[in-house]
């Protein structure tokens, strides 16, 4: 099996079936094997005949295009897991073994002070419209768990454990992790789920257990998750209306929390818990904690707990 989409096709049922990829890693990985094909049709290259000097080549027509050193590495990183199947499975040379992963400049990420967060949920708390409750409930509870923006999209409302006062996040590689929500919190959407959700969907849908997203929409006549797209194209305006003028994504609400609970004297090891980091080099001397004790963390030390 040499010819190039036969090797694609297979290599993207390994991702779902075998890697079990997200959603959007399996996406990141097809867009760059794609750009790859993309360019071995133009150079009129077999898939069988690539060498190093080939990948290079390709690797910097994309740098020429304005990619950028991170972007570069994460592409190297999909032809290298490209490749080493291809080698494993359908016995083709492995010619991205040896590519070298560019220098990456460490960059601090944007975030917004406590005063900012401040501003920004009380922008958040004058749209009274039932999207602008939804709009807030997002908000704070982006910002009081510190959850990725594809984690809060595709919440579920069984995932909040309103007696226990914990929401529990499927993360990347489907690992679980439990993080506590602010009493505050918990009130609001107890309030959203109570007076707001049903009146944001058609009446005529009826909700089927799978699909009671906290925050859902409607397409083709089905609920879906609301996109991030579309949260980032909320909190573009909020932040409009707070006045704040900085360059912030969805993200920058997660880094935001990590600073402010380092900021405030919380450890790595709960930091890393709570973010639902894999591997922290810097966190390895902690020993486990439980939730008891994140929760105590937690309630000590997050700004708004």
């Amino acid at each position: 099996m040499k010819d190039m989409g036969e090797v694609v096709t297979y290599f993207q049922s390994y991702l779902v079936t075998e890697k079990r990829v997200s959603n959007n890693t399996f996406l990141a990985y097809k867009r760059d094997i794609d750009q790859l094909e993309s360019f071995l049709q133009r150079e009129k290259l077999k898939l069988d005949v690539v060498t190093r000097k080939n990948l290079t080549s390709f690797l910097k027509s994309m740098k020429d295009q304005g990619v950028t050193a991170k972007t570069l590495s994460r592409k190297i990183s999909s032809l290298k897991l490209f490749f080493r199947f291809a080698a494993e499975h359908c016995g083709i040379r492995d010619a991205a073994q040896s590519l070298v992963f560019p220098k990456i400049e460490k960059t601090l990420p944007n975030y917004l002070s406590e005063p900012e967060i401040e501003k920004l949920l009380a922008a958040a708390n004058r749209d009274t419209s039932y999207k602008g409750i939804r709009n807030k409930v997002m908000l704070y509870v982006m910002y009081a768990t510190g959850i990725r923006v594809s984690e809060l999209v595709h919440l579920r409302i069984d995932q909040i454990h309103f007696d226990t006062g914990f929401i529990r996040i499927i993360g990347k590689g489907n690992k679980e992790r439990m993080i506590p929500v602010p009493k505050n919190v918990l009130e609001l959407l107890h309030y959203y789920l109570d007076h707001i959700y049903h009146k944001l969907l058609p009446k005529n849908i009826e909700i089927g257990s799978k699909e009671r997203y906290l925050f859902a929409t409607t397409y083709d006549n089905q609920i879906k998750p609301i996109s991030r797209q579309s949260f980032w194209i909320s909190l573009k305006k909020i932040l409009s209306k707070a006045a704040i003028f900085k360059n912030v994504s969805p993200h920058s609400l997660r880094h935001s929390l990590a600073t402010h609970l380092l900021q405030k004297g919380a450890d790595l090891r709960s930091l890393q818990m709570l973010l639902g980091h894999q591997n922290l080099s810097t966190v390895q001397v902690y020993t486990h904690i439980g939730n008891t004790q994140l929760r105590k963390i937690y309630d000590e030390k997050h700004p708004r707990a």
